[in-house]
């Protein structure tokens, strides 16, 4: 990834991190909570990152920015922000995760199914219905919760939703190998169960059935599971491939992604040659992401949600919510 230097706040020069495509955010929901800092920051030209291993900042400068993936369950903070993306960000789309599980509370400060339904058609008649993937993620299976109703929660919002996206992706819920996510469950007296292989191709072969009617792309996020036969791909939420389609025009992003476009002719339609492999080397063996920066911080998303591979506790995060409104001009998050 390229160097630049850039002058901090306090006036210092030093050397930071300036990515092509910026994911905002795998660890925390960005549009929701930090709309205001993510905009104050575009505009200071950087963020400090703090590595969540070892403790050491990292400055990641904007220079090159031609990309934004913002990931949220809530984008309705930042519609106010809208214009100035569109006039200052070259270019941006939203991975927007919309589940329900409003009858047992498993998301406590998020909004309802039927609200957050009305906000994504709004996003999607804003910017196009490319550019607002929907996400399941992730599905939960538990006492009260059986394959054939995690179909017909899917079902409802799918048919009302079908109009507004070109894309479904979904995750069956690790539990045994994020230990946040096992504590966190059973902090919360969640009785879940684990998905077997037998399991996720009963859900897909159902879901597969629903999709007759809505026509999307369906998707997976970071799985192994083999799902082809019903029509599902790997996904990659980091998408190069959804890049070229809505930013072929941005040549610098193009030459990153090492994408030539030939023209069409007399003799020829025109077609893409991508010439570079940019898996993300830092994410999980089966995610399909390209490689990107992402800018947020664990510990730091108050939807408390109690399968939250993110946060340690809830207290914690909204401890850490509670400091970051008390100093909103930060450079970092936390």
């Amino acid at each position: 990834m390229e160097k630049e230097k850039i002058v901090i706040d306090s006036g210092e020069e030093i050397d930071a991190q300036a990515p092509i495509i910026i994911s905002a955010s795998r660890s925390t929901d960005i549009p929701t909570f930090y709309s205001d800092w993510f905009i104050n920051r575009w505009e200071a030209g950087y963020i400090k990152w703090i590595n969540p291993f070892n403790g050491k900042p990292l400055y990641v400068s904007f220079k090159n920015t031609r990309a934004v993936v913002f990931w949220t369950k809530n984008p309705k903070p930042m519609f106010k922000y809208l214009d100035y993306l569109d006039k200052n960000i070259p270019n941006y789309y939203f991975q927007y995760s919309l589940n329900d599980y409003d009858l047992e509370g498993y998301e406590a400060k998020v909004s309802s199914v039927q609200s957050r339904i009305k906000t994504f058609q709004e996003l999607s008649n804003k910017i196009g219905k490319k550019r607002v993937v929907w996400r399941f993620d992730p599905l939960i299976l538990t006492d009260d919760i059986d394959i054939d109703e995690l179909l017909k929660r899917v079902k409802n919002i799918g048919d009302q939703l079908k109009d507004y996206t070109q894309k479904l992706v979904f995750s069956f819920v690790d539990i045994e190998i994020y230990k946040k996510v096992k504590n966190n469950l059973k902090k919360e007296q969640v009785n879940y169960i684990e998905w077997t292989p037998k399991l996720m191709n009963e859900f897909a072969k159902g879901l597969y059935e629903i999709n007759k009617d809505w026509g999307l792309t369906l998707g997976t996020c970071s799985e192994k599971i083999e799902l082809d036969k019903y029509d599902i791909i790997h996904n990659k939420c980091i998408d190069d491939d959804l890049m070229i389609d809505l930013f072929s025009n941005d040549k610098a992003l193009m030459d990153f992604l090492g994408v030539k476009i030939e023209q069409a002719d007399l003799f020829s339609d025109g077609k893409v040659i991508k010439k570079r492999k940019l898996k993300d080397k830092g994410q999980r063996e089966d995610c399909g992401c390209v490689m990107s920066k992402d800018i947020g911080a664990y510990n730091t998303c108050p939807h408390e949600c109690n399968y939250c591979y993110a946060n340690t506790s809830k207290e914690i995060a909204k401890k850490n919510y509670k400091l970051h409104l008390e100093n909103l001009n930060g450079e970092s998050i936390k």
